[in-house]
């Protein structure tokens, strides 16, 4: 079976609701696929020993940005304003810019709370190493001799 995207633009007159139904993306709708286009795009790797978190977050800065972890869950959030003064002519021009991001991400409870996360940001991007639990990291094959 395959799966194709309704387009809403061709039946202008189908109601909300049922254009909704009909979307296929609801199908893979998750807490780690938000449809809000403000929200930075993400990467989530699961590793033998870590989960690794990818957010494409360019042109903040490290002081912009704020991770915490509270009662299984990771916040990324930042905040970035800038402000243009410039006069000239009898005039005066004010720009001004404002961005900002708060993603929430329900954690899995393999993930070691208790341990430190490593957290870079390099180049744009914002990398977070979480640490598993030991009984959650996968543990080598056991030989069992038969009596």
């Amino acid at each position: 079976m395959s799966l194709i995207k309704f387009n809403k633009n061709r039946f202008p007159w189908i109601n909300d609701r049922v254009s909704t139904w009909l979307d296929t993306d609801d199908f893979f709708a998750d807490d780690f696929f938000v449809k809000d286009r403000n929200l930075p795009a993400m990467n989530v790797k699961e590793n033998k020993d870590n989960f690794e978190i990818e957010l494409a977050v360019p042109g903040f800065s490290k002081k912009d940005i704020e991770v915490t972890m509270e009662d299984d869950v990771l916040h990324i959030c930042a905040q970035k304003s800038k402000e243009e003064v410039e006069e000239d002519k009898g005039y005066t021009r004010r720009e001004f810019s404002y961005n900002e991001f708060d993603r929430k991400l329900q954690l899995p409870t393999s993930v070691n709370q208790n341990e430190k996360v490593k957290a870079i940001y390099k180049n744009g991007v914002l990398t977070l190493s979480l640490l598993k639990k030991e009984e959650a990291k996968e543990q080598p094959k056991k030989v069992i001799e038969i009596d």
